[in-house]
């Protein structure tokens, strides 16, 4: 049966796609992949490689193996690119960040479903408080300018650093709004930028903006009251503006007792009791619940508070503010996706010969014997 053989192959990537006793895993891939195209899905790995190589792989005819990744990838199952003057590549795509995204033009009631039965179990809170594949930095204007900060937790210097810019609808919210919970806060502000803005564009997942139009969207997830969590590298790849309310991530870790320990956020908010007047602005605001009015002051939860500045932001008093965390509970940062990506792996047990192979391929496998034999 390829959807169990399939639901492994995923779950040997680095994000992984565990397996529960009521299999919703596997209703969920027969939502979205034909038969066929489960078992091509099988032989793809996460390096970039030609139609005319992955049908040799699978043994078959290279027109039919052409036509199958190209209507995959126009479904978002997998990633395709075009360099320049040279074949499109294929290559797989973890279920999240990935696969899941890409559905949000082709959700269905029913997909939003099964995915909320299986979104508590899809993060493992163990493996995220290392090596998580997003991040937390604060909003602009929570920022004071005494504040120590890194140019990774900047998100306006992080977007000009990229050079191409593509949003897309927020599939956490368009999920809840299917499903007749979440909000109204605006959806299309997922960045991507890079290679991933191709595929975007392409497939008509986003739309192509500029970087003045990029800074605008931080501006408005500040208004709006979203945290922002790029992934998890110095190098970003993407930049999500997600609410408490509906993002899946933020949903599970909300449900911790301490969503602290978990998220990978350098800052800790500080009120001061002598300013506030308790109006409870920050208390609105918090993704978390970390903040109570207690005799008409804020009253801060330093392990439920993931370090966002959202309280920061809109406090008329200036009674909050951003301070960094101890040296001791500072995160690392990982240099980029693909270092991110190696530690998951770690973490998940997964750096194995099956584990890598489902990274880089049968080849490396093969390789990686034909050494051990010679040594």
């Amino acid at each position: 049966m390829p959807y169990k053989q399939l639901a492994q192959h995923l779950d040997d990537l680095p994000g992984g796609f565990p397996s529960t006793q009521r299999g919703v895993e596997i209703k969920i891939l027969k939502h979205l992949f034909s038969y066929q195209e489960a078992r091509l899905a099988l032989v793809l790995t996460l390096i970039a490689e030609t139609a005319a190589t992955i049908a040799l792989r699978r043994k078959a005819p290279l027109v039919e193996t052409e036509q199958l990744l190209e209507t995959m990838a126009a479904k978002g199952l997998i990633f395709r690119s075009k360099p320049l003057n040279k074949p499109a590549v294929y290559m797989a795509a973890q279920f999240v960040v990935g696969i899941w995204e890409l559905q949000v033009g082709r959700l269905t009631p029913e997909l939003a479903r099964l995915m909320g039965d299986y979104m508590p179990d899809l993060l493992d809170k163990k493996v995220w408080k290392k090596n998580p594949q997003m991040r937390t930095i604060p909003v602009g204007r929570s920022i004071d300018t005494s504040l120590e900060i890194l140019a990774h937790e900047m998100a306006e210097t992080l977007l000009r650093q990229k050079s191409h810019f593509a949003v897309s609808a927020c599939i956490c919210r368009k999920e809840q709004q299917m499903m007749g919970k979440g909000c109204n806060k605006p959806m299309d502000l997922c960045l991507s930028f890079g290679d991933d803005e191709d595929f975007f564009i392409k497939n008509k997942i986003g739309r192509r903006i500029t970087l003045d139009q990029a800074l605008d969207i931080l501006k408005q997830a500040d208004r709006s009251g979203l945290v922002l969590q790029p992934s998890n590298g110095k190098e970003i790849s993407w930049l999500c503006c997600c609410c408490g309310c509906c993002c899946g991530i933020l949903r599970t870790i909300k449900t911790h007792p301490k969503p602290a320990k978990i998220i990978s956020s350098p800052f800790q908010a500080k009120a001061d009791p002598g300013l506030c007047t308790g109006c409870g602005i920050c208390k609105k605001r918090c993704p978390m619940d970390a903040i109570s009015i207690k005799n008409k002051r804020a009253v801060l939860d330093l392990d439920r508070c993931i370090g966002c500045g959202l309280c920061v932001s809109t406090c008329p008093e200036k009674a909050i503010h951003l301070e960094r965390k101890p040296e001791a509970l500072q995160p690392q940062v990982p240099k980029n996706i693909i270092t991110a990506s190696m530690g998951q792996m770690w973490e998940r047990d997964k750096l194995t010969l099956r584990g890598l192979a489902a990274m880089a391929g049968r080849s490396f496998m093969d390789r990686y014997r034909s050494r051990r034999k010679t040594v």
